[in-house]
């Protein structure tokens, strides 16, 4: 499977960099590398649509001039592995938490330690929205608990869940790449509770669950909710990642109409997380 790499250098970095990417996340930009002043996002060759890129950058500099230049290149399967390595540094969530790969080498770490091979995926803990999810999820409690990771990406989260306590764990993709991704790691890191499924909401088994992660986009989780809130057991918790602080306002309301109770709402660089119990 071929990737297209954008490369966009953008004008007042801080205040546009985040924006850019939610806005390229909705295109169905799946991953993305952040070093002012360029943002790279990356994209499935099939899924790629130049003419609503355009649409979206003639959008923002209509705004305000916030592309520079911007350039885009097909990147041979082959190559992708290689283009991560050479860029995935490990990644430390507090003193408790800390994302690796296989190929670094590194000091004995006396807290959870997750290793991926990141492929293709989302999820290494680089992104806000993964970092507010690992943080919040180390201070829950999840012994025993029956999960599911909706959008499990590379599987960090599934994988942290296995490693706070829970024994029963649904990591969902609608990539079949991202679910093989997931397995492949829960593997690496021997994990056993662990079930990764291809697919969406049709796959959810007709169990309920204790807590349910949904690291996505505002869309998507919008659109998913009332199933999210159906499988939910009486005194689960739902979390939510993906979207920005402003975004939280919508995302309460339309929880409040499922009978689901606000508890939290935790913050990094412009991006939230919010959890809510049945």
């Amino acid at each position: 499977m071929n990737y297209y790499e954008l490369s966009v250098q953008v004008s007042n970095f801080d205040q546009w960099n985040d924006i850019l990417v939610a806005y390229l996340a909705e295109l169905d930009f799946e991953s993305f590398q952040e070093e002012s002043p360029n943002v790279r996002a990356y994209i499935q060759e099939s899924a790629y649509n130049g003419a609503s890129l355009q649409a979206l950058f003639n959008q923002l500099q209509a705004e305000e001039q916030v592309i520079q230049s911007f350039q885009v290149k097909l990147i041979p399967q082959q190559n992708w592995n290689a283009q991560w390595e050479s860029q995935f540094e490990p990644v430390f969530i507090g003193e408790d938490i800390r994302v690796v790969a296989p190929f670094h080498q590194l000091a004995p770490f006396d807290g959870i330690e997750i290793m991926i091979e990141p492929k293709m995926s989302f999820g290494t803990g680089h992104h806000q929205t993964t970092h507010l999810m690992c943080e919040t999820m180390f201070e829950m409690d999840f012994s025993s608990k029956r999960v599911l990771d909706m959008g499990s990406g590379t599987g960090v989260l599934a994988i942290l869940a296995e490693k706070r306590g829970a024994t029963d764990i649904v990591a969902i993709d609608i990539e079949e790449w991202s679910a093989e991704n997931c397995a492949d790691n829960a593997l690496r890191n021997s994990c056993t509770k662990i079930q990764s499924l291809h697919g969406g909401l049709e796959v959810i088994p007709s169990q309920e669950f204790d807590i349910i992660l949904a690291n996505i986009n505002k869309n998507v989780l919008t659109a998913q909710m009332a199933t999210y809130a159906a499988r939910m057991n009486s005194g689960a918790h739902l979390l939510l990642s993906g979207f920005f602080v402003s975004d939280t306002d919508e995302l309460k309301m339309l929880a409040s109409h499922l009978n689901l109770h606000f508890i939290d709402q935790h913050e990094r660089e412009g991006w939230a997380v919010l959890i809510f119990k049945k």
